[in-house]
């Protein structure tokens, strides 16, 4: 069974840090890109960041690019979201996916992604 948990989200104030993990297990995806999205309350679910495979190409919404890294270790099946200068917008509760299609650059529409966490609440205070 294909499961992915993620954990480190919480309360912050505005300028903070948080990471944010994503551990995969039920099979290795090692050879899929992984990306993360977030849902604000009343909004659509909205594309965040992804990493390829590799871990050598990445690609990140405007909004979060020079704020938030994506990373992965594949050794470990965890992929990371390090999210710096915080601010209350990017409250929302954040989720991790896997790509449907192995071996390609990360996409940003959620459509194309086949598993996905259960969510991690992400809160910035002002």
């Amino acid at each position: 069974q294909v499961q992915l948990v993620e954990s480190g989200g919480g309360l912050v104030q505005a300028g903070g840090s948080l990471r944010l993990s994503c551990a995969a297990s039920g099979r290795t995806f090692s050879s899929y890109a992984m990306g993360w999205f977030r849902q604000a309350p009343g909004k659509d679910r909205e594309f965040v960041a992804t990493i390829n495979w590799s871990g050598g190409s990445t690609y990140y919404a405007a909004s979060v690019k020079g704020r938030f890294t994506i990373s992965r270790d594949n050794a470990k099946n965890t992929v990371y979201l390090q999210m710096n200068s915080l601010k209350p917008e990017d409250t929302a509760v954040y989720y991790c996916a896997v790509d449907s299609i192995s071996f390609r650059l990360g996409v940003d529409s959620p459509g194309e992604y086949d598993y996905w966490g259960q969510g991690t609440q992400v809160t910035v205070s002002s």
